[in-house]
């Protein structure tokens, strides 16, 4: 038997005054999309923004249901709209700001696990790394370089 370690590298800002100006612009459209949710059941709204090759910026938000596992996370909304209007542009970073609706989250929120195998797929077809942003509706904001610091044993179409 071995013992097989696994690092993950993050970055951490203190607030938007550290990121670069095309960050600070996504986070600003990701807040614009949290306001669209529709979270009556969990009180949990998401807002994401996607920066594209092309210049363009997609965003998305959470719609949830009252059939749970019919609604979507902000981040799937977002890939998935950029994925269909723009199949063949390479994704360069998204932009997540999640929190309660009422009150403050101050922790980094990260994509759940379904939008990480989400992102995953865009990341690995498009062979380049997606730079991954994202924070409360307050406080610290981590990034990541690749999706593969988030999710680093990945499920991908070469084990098909």
């Amino acid at each position: 038997m071995r013992h097989i370690k696994i690092e993950t590298h993050l970055f951490e800002f203190d607030n938007e005054n550290e990121l670069s100006e095309d960050a600070v612009h996504l986070f600003e459209r990701a807040k614009e999309a949290r306001l669209n949710a529709y979270a009556p059941y969990s009180n949990f709204a998401v807002g994401a923004a996607i920066l594209l090759a092309n210049g363009e910026v997609v965003t998305g938000s959470n719609q949830e249901n009252a059939s749970y596992p019919s609604g979507l996370c902000a981040e799937r909304t977002a890939i998935y709209y950029a994925g269909a209007k723009y199949p063949n542009i390479k994704i360069l970073k998204i932009a997540i700001v999640a929190g309660l609706l009422e009150g403050k989250t101050s922790k980094p929120i990260p994509p759940c696990g379904a939008c990480r195998q989400a992102i995953a797929e865009y990341e690995v077809n498009q062979q380049s790394p997606i730079e991954i942003y994202f924070k409360g509706t307050s406080g610290k904001i981590l990034k990541s370089n690749s999706l593969k610091n988030l999710l680093p044993l990945i499920f991908d179409k070469s084990q098909l």
